[in-house]
């Protein structure tokens, strides 16, 4: 049996008015054709619902149930369409975030309380990934958008970029290098690198600074799966290892020193999604992060700028 949602209004105005005129008023038709639609409701089930007289109207024992069960298939469609209608804006639904270790850092926080203050009914589930995979879940669609750090071999992604993070070089606190202020990347070549173990060559080729090398390949002293591992052997000994200078705001440790990389181009930290499937959602996250990026000048100038940062000891750290 097919009976309509249309009917099934008719009805309940009908049922809760018990009155045809106003019934009709209140649903906007005229008094001739809802007559006929309940007529036809009650044909359609095989039941009298209404007891019409020329003075009353009342409903009949059968129309007494019928009239919950239509309440209640009304509400569970009418809240089905708006689930639908909200998901269609963006305005609820699943968000699939995927980031590597330090996500867009400082700017993490506010970002994501951004975005659960301004669409409180949107799940954002986060999933951190490894070295392994810098594409951060969107070369195989885990992750609708993802923080990550360009570049990748991944090529089919989307990108807005969000800042660039200067890199320093992690070296153990005895090295030659640990005191200085600042070196330049022709001084670091001939050290023994540590890296992370990935398959993405194009990732992997930028932290080892193959740009700057010609013909010349990096000594990969050590591959690491994490950054934790990667800190834990630069601090062994084994070798040295190229960073982002969030590590030591985040990650500082008694036997690693930073030390800042002069005429290195640095990380860009960019929102990315899979090419050509910016879905609603995804528009709404993204415009969020660009709203925060723009608003939280502070934050994102000590990130793009940490060796300026006026704390003596904030600078200690870093250098």
């Amino acid at each position: 049996m097919d009976v309509s949602s249309r009917r099934l209004r008719y009805f309940v105005a009908v049922a809760e008015e018990l009155h045809f005129s106003r019934a009709a008023a209140r649903l906007f038709v005229a008094q001739q054709a809802l007559s006929k639609q309940i007529r036809e409701l009650e044909g359609d089930l095989g039941a009298q619902l209404l007891r019409r007289t020329t003075r009353s109207v009342e409903l009949t024992p059968a129309g007494e149930l019928f009239l919950e069960t239509a309440r209640e298939m009304l509400a569970t469609l009418d809240a089905g369409v708006e689930a639908t209608r909200r998901a269609a804006l963006g305005e609820s639904g699943v968000l699939r975030l995927g980031f590597l270790v330090g996500a867009a850092l400082e700017l993490t926080a506010p970002i994501l309380e951004q975005f659960a203050e301004k669409y409180p009914d949107v799940r954002v589930e986060l999933r951190e990934f490894g070295f392994n995979d810098p594409a951060v879940g969107l070369g195989d669609g885990t992750s609708d958008l993802a923080f990550l750090r360009l570049p990748t071999v991944v090529t089919d992604i989307d990108i807005v970029p969000l800042f660039v993070e200067p890199c320093v070089l992690a070296v153990p606190s005895a090295h030659r290098l640990a005191g200085r202020k600042s070196v330049a990347v022709d001084e670091m070549l001939d050290e023994p690198v540590v890296v992370a173990r990935t398959a993405d060559d194009v990732w992997q080729r930028f932290w080892t600074l193959d740009a700057h090398r010609g013909e010349k390949r990096a000594k990969i002293a050590s591959f690491t799966n994490s950054h934790t591992e990667e800190i834990a052997v630069v601090s062994a000994g084994v070798g040295c290892s190229v960073m982002v200078a969030g590590a030591a705001r985040h990650t500082p440790h008694s036997g690693v020193r930073y030390v800042p990389i002069d005429g290195f181009e640095g990380s860009v930290v960019a929102l990315g999604w899979p090419a050509g499937r910016r879905s609603v959602l995804v528009d709404r996250f993204v415009q969020v992060a660009l709203d925060v990026r723009d608003r939280e000048t502070d934050i994102v100038s000590l990130i793009e700028h940490p060796f300026e940062a006026a704390d003596p000891e904030e600078r200690a750290r870093i250098r």
